[in-house]
């Protein structure tokens, strides 16, 4: 996908890993507990991403060889 889709999943794992953090700190395991899926969401997304890439990057491929390129 795009670099900003990158970021933006950076951003949500390191806001998920803050999260968790503050919750471990203060004791609070339901703000631990929203860290950790916030971490696990932006992982998901980013692997949804890397595939999505793969794929175009297969289907150039192919369609460079179609077309001689």
């Amino acid at each position: 996908m795009a670099i900003a889709d990158d970021a933006r999943n950076k951003v949500d794992d390191l806001k998920g890993r803050a999260k968790e953090a503050a919750g471990a700190a203060t004791g609070d395991d339901d703000l631990k507990n929203e860290g950790k899926a916030d971490q696990g969401l932006a992982d998901a997304k980013q692997k949804v991403a890397d595939a999505a890439d793969k794929v175009k990057e297969g289907v150039d491929s192919i369609k460079d060889k179609l077309t001689g390129n």
